[in-house]
């Protein structure tokens, strides 16, 4: 259970920034070259790599390395537990809010009572 926890964790950290969510929109396109990824950021090199570091640790991406070229892909079978956790949490959260829908109704016809 520990470890699960630390992979959400991982992956809703590697979600929270901007950049690394247009790194991933991008690479749902099919694989990338690091310098491909950097462009449209604005950012150094450096930077971007490090946003690609983080993505990796949490097992949203792959890398492979041809010669000098580092290619990026995603991969998508990594958000699989936080799917399931939402899917949890939604569950929960319907379940809650179908008992307040009961309870509300059964308030508002005993006072038209």
């Amino acid at each position: 259970m520990a470890k699960h926890d630390i992979d959400l964790s991982d992956l809703f950290h590697a979600l929270a920034d901007p950049t690394r969510r247009s790194i991933l929109t991008r690479l749902a396109e099919g694989p990338a070259p690091v310098t491909e990824l950097a462009d449209p950021t604005g950012l150094r090199l450096p930077t971007v790599m490090r946003h690609l570091s983080v993505l990796e640790e949490a097992g949203l991406i792959a890398t492979s390395k041809d010669g000098r070229v580092r290619t990026c892909a995603i991969v998508p079978e990594a958000l699989a537990p936080m799917q399931t956790w939402l899917d949890e949490q939604r569950a929960i959260w319907e379940s809650r809010l179908d008992r307040l829908d009961a309870y509300v109704k059964t308030v508002m016809k005993e006072r038209e009572q």
